[in-house]
């Protein structure tokens, strides 16, 4: 089963998207999800993480930016970005956090912000 995220976009320097993820209860009712990233040329990175409970962790580049957030009712997980910066753009895909129960990944959505 692959988790496709949706939301993505073109958007200039300073805007704002919002991407969700659909994730089949099987993984999402008691795992943490994240999402990630992968820019052009470089590897793919976790950028956001929530357990089960609604703690969320960030990678530093874009703390006080970018919100995570699950709606537990809907098995669905979120990313909400402000501020975007061109260094945000690349190809971000949601998963499980843990590499072991991680899905299949899916083609992600294309996120591109101009300067």
């Amino acid at each position: 089963v692959q988790l496709q995220a949706c939301g993505g976009g073109l958007v200039q320097a300073g805007g704002s998207l919002r991407l969700s993820c659909a994730v089949p209860e099987t993984i999402f009712s008691t795992n943490a999800m994240a999402w990630y990233r992968q820019a052009p040329g470089k590897q793919r990175e976790v950028v956001a993480s929530i357990t089960s409970g609604g703690n969320a962790n960030y990678v530093d580049s874009v703390k006080g930016r970018f919100t995570i957030s699950r709606d537990n009712a809907r098995n669905t997980v979120y990313l909400q970005m402000n501020s975007l910066k061109p260094e945000d753009t690349g190809v971000y895909y949601c998963n499980a956090f843990l590499p072991r129960l991680q899905r299949v990944w899916g083609r992600g959505t294309q996120v591109t912000v101009s300067s």
